[in-house]
């Protein structure tokens, strides 16, 4: 029986979701907030931080102005152009063969980041995942003119339909509420994963929360390379949900 998914396309959260990269982020982050007098997070506040685009970051959890918090952003990711987009930083376990399976099913695949996507762009190549994706989509290098998760689904799914990739049946994989809100606004289902960084509450308004990576290969793929998943979708996944 060939491999099937309930989806005709995957799309992707990175930080949090594919990629642990919170202890250059914290690092960077205490430089910088440091340089411009602030207090830096602890790591049990990285939560507040990873997810959402720095440049609202800056202004939501240490009150910069706008225009403050562009300037900590260009001296932020001066630091990390630096250090390298991909120091540090780490897949979460099984994730990069699940992305490698998803490609070889035959589904095609989009990052939908709110990182700055020539970051995106580094990550996936450091991964070795380029090859598995179809578009690699991230914010713009403002974090501004393309920022808003909802925006970024959009050109995650245009990105796709130019590739010619059947948009019908798309699905976000996150871990944080901005996920779950900006594919709400696109119509646009959520899967959402607890190892991220967010909040209990956060899940609420997901299509299906889970807890490790078995449970998500369990909702994208069945078949052949679901290991052992029944070559029956699971009831909710046919259906697009799951029990939150």
């Amino acid at each position: 029986m060939p491999t099937r998914s309930p989806w005709t396309c995957v799309l992707w959260d990175v930080d949090g979701t594919i990629v642990d990269a919170s202890d250059g982020i914290l690092r960077r982050l205490t430089i910088a907030l440091e340089h411009f007098g602030k207090r830096p997070p602890t790591r049990a506040e990285l939560v507040h931080w990873i997810g959402p685009p720095m440049y609202q970051s800056f202004q939501v959890n240490v009150g910069m102005t706008p225009e403050e918090s562009a300037e900590a952003v260009a001296f932020y990711r001066g630091l990390n152009k630096t250090d390298g987009y991909a120091t540090g930083a780490k897949l979460f376990p099984g994730m990069g063969e699940l992305i490698t399976d998803v490609a070889a099913a035959g589904i095609p695949q989009a990052t939908a980041s709110s990182k700055p996507e020539v970051q995106v762009v580094a990550l996936m190549d450091h991964f070795d995942l380029s090859t598995s994706l179809t578009a690699i989509v991230g914010a713009t290098a403002d974090e501004k003119t393309l920022s808003a998760k909802s925006d970024i689904v959009a050109e995650a799914l245009r990105r796709l339909a130019a590739a010619g990739v059947d948009t019908s049946r798309p699905v976000l994989v996150g871990d944080r509420h901005h996920d779950v809100e900006g594919g709400a606004e696109r119509g646009v289902p959520v899967i959402f994963v607890r190892w991220g960084f967010s909040w209990p509450h956060e899940s609420e308004g997901a299509q299906a929360v889970v807890d490790d990576v078995d449970q998500l290969r369990a909702l994208l793929l069945f078949g052949e390379y679901a290991d052992g998943v029944s070559d029956a979708a699971p009831a909710g996944a046919a259906a697009g949900v799951a029990d939150a």
